[in-house]
């Protein structure tokens, strides 16, 4: 079976002085192997097809044969690792709290293991009958929630 370790290294050379990361590489039971790359402009064809030769010159088929897919991590899928989060300060997102609870807001900061999301709430005010909507900071560390995605608008 192939190592993802070895993979991993591949992906990880030809990222060298480029603006991608690597997401994630998953090779199942039958050699499927799956890059999944990501850019803070989006992701080439070009680029995708270009990291794929750079697979498969480095790798044996005759020795192990295998599936190659490569792309992009794709918009409305769950951050992966923390500089997708990055790219996406300032947009709107969703997050799913181990508890169970969704929250839809702005990603306002990243640092480090922790980012924070404003959401729009009902706050009651001292002196005020009625509750009134206003932006509250919720602050989450990425290992702590079950995901956090990108919200596709169409507004």
């Amino acid at each position: 079976m192939i190592e993802k370790k070895q993979v991993t290294q591949l992906v990880e050379e030809w990222l060298q002085d480029k603006d991608y990361f690597l997401v994630d590489v998953n090779i199942s039971n039958d050699n499927k192997i799956v890059v999944e790359i990501d850019h803070a402009d989006g992701v080439w064809i070009e680029d995708c097809v270009e990291l794929s030769k750079w697979i498969e010159d480095h790798l044996d088929r005759d020795a192990e044969d295998f599936e190659l897919e490569v792309g992009s991590a794709g918009l409305g899928q769950p951050f992966k690792v923390p500089r997708q989060y990055a790219n996406f300060v300032g947009k709107e997102v969703e997050v799913l709290t181990l508890e169970g609870k969704k929250l839809k807001g702005i990603l306002k900061a990243v640092d480090g293991n922790e980012f924070t999301v404003g959401v729009e709430e009902k706050v009651r005010l001292e002196g005020k009958k009625r509750p009134v909507v206003q932006e509250v900071d919720h602050t989450f560390e990425m290992d702590k929630v079950k995901y956090t995605k990108y919200l596709i608008s169409f507004k």
